[in-house]
């Protein structure tokens, strides 16, 4: 028993080096991780609608527009953020 113990703990951290991470830790993929970034500069949840991401995004841009102190890499941040979370939306067609 104690040899299976440790034959189990030698695993683990070998997993651990060659992973980076423990085996009963959550991988967290980055677009899931740049989804969230996104929704967090726009402020919106995971459930918003393609019209909740658009307001966010005009709010956003009236505070950060170079005109108004900011500066064109946050207008381009906030475009970028805006164009990630539209694409995850999916797709309604016109009717």
């Amino acid at each position: 028993m104690v040899r299976l113990l440790f034959f189990l703990a030698v695993g683990v951290i070998a997993w651990k080096m060659f992973t980076g991470h423990w085996p009963w830790q959550r991988r967290i993929s980055a677009r899931s991780r740049e989804l969230a970034q996104a929704r967090q500069l726009l402020s919106v949840g995971v459930q918003a609608s393609r019209t909740d991401i658009l307001a966010a995004h005009r709010r956003l841009i009236a505070l950060v527009h170079p005109d108004r102190g900011g500066t064109s890499a946050q207008v381009h941040a906030a475009d970028a953020a805006r164009d990630m979370l539209l694409e995850e939306l999916p797709f309604d067609p016109p009717v």
